[in-house]
């Protein structure tokens, strides 16, 4: 029938759905949202220590990443169902399985971007009166970055993806919609609340990557301007030790001239 509203046809793509259906949209985003950054906040949290004792001691690494790995493995309905029991019918459940699941990848590329820190950096910061803590946060930190920022790009992106599972619970934000949605074979809301969590994808990963670029602002100018800054550094590091070695050299030619000098 002409006219007939997009709600009633059942259409794929329907605007008035959206409309009529604002609200609700905007609670199950905000809802991902959150137990997005907050899975991801305490993620991070929990995998940095463990990173750092999985690399201060080589006996801890085998068991912290053999571990994170095997928690990564266990399906998403089952990690939520075992965690029922403990925290009951809550966000508490989900955060919980999104924050074991992040582990696995924000530990390795925390241990990664350490390990790729270069050892003549760390020499040189202990020679300058530096201390554990402040070379990890002064110097180990800064240079391991982009390895970091990468981990933390692809939980966030992972975490968004996994959040629509807690739908099980009723806190699955966005994935609480496409759940309803597929129930009862409503196709607006399906796609319209996947949409969604493909753009907060989206848009999350551009954010993180912006602000890697404004925390690493010596890995922008590119490959080649690097490797030509780098290379002007190292030959004014050689001019400079050949000036002072020519110094003492110098020095000496003039002793002995004086010295000559005396004599006659």
């Amino acid at each position: 029938m002409a006219g007939q509203s997009c709600l009633i046809s059942n259409d794929w793509i329907c605007g008035e759905y959206v409309r009529t259906r604002s609200q609700e949209l905007t609670d199950a985003t905000v809802q991902h949202v959150w137990i997005t950054v907050a899975s991801v906040a305490i993620g991070f949290v929990v995998a940095f220590p463990l990173a750092l004792l999985a690399r201060r001691w080589r006996s801890v690494a085998g068991p912290v990443l053999g571990l994170t790995t095997i928690l990564y493995t266990v399906p998403s309905l089952a990690m939520f169902s075992l965690l029922l029991p403990f925290f009951g019918v809550s966000a508490a459940v989900v955060i919980t399985g999104l924050v074991l699941y992040s582990l696995t990848i924000l530990v390795r590329n925390i241990m990664a971007g350490l390990a790729s820190v270069p050892e003549e950096a760390r020499e040189a910061a202990r020679g300058m009166g530096y201390g554990p803590l402040r070379l990890l946060f002064g110097v180990e930190l800064p240079l391991a970055l982009p390895a970091l920022m990468a981990g933390l790009r692809i939980t966030t992106v992972s975490t968004i993806s996994l959040t629509t599972v807690g739908a099980i619970v009723g806190y699955g934000g966005l994935g609480n919609l496409i759940y309803e949605g597929m129930r009862s074979f409503f196709k607006a809301q399906v796609l319209t609340a996947s949409v969604l969590c493909v753009a907060l994808a989206v848009v999350a990963d551009v954010l993180l990557l912006f602000v890697q670029r404004l925390l690493t602002p010596w890995a922008r100018g590119g490959t080649k301007e690097a490797r030509k800054a780098q290379k002007r550094a190292q030959e004014q590091a050689r001019g400079s030790a050949r000036g002072q070695a020519q110094e003492p050299a110098q020095e000496q030619a003039r002793d002995r001239a004086r010295q000559k000098a005396g004599a006659a």
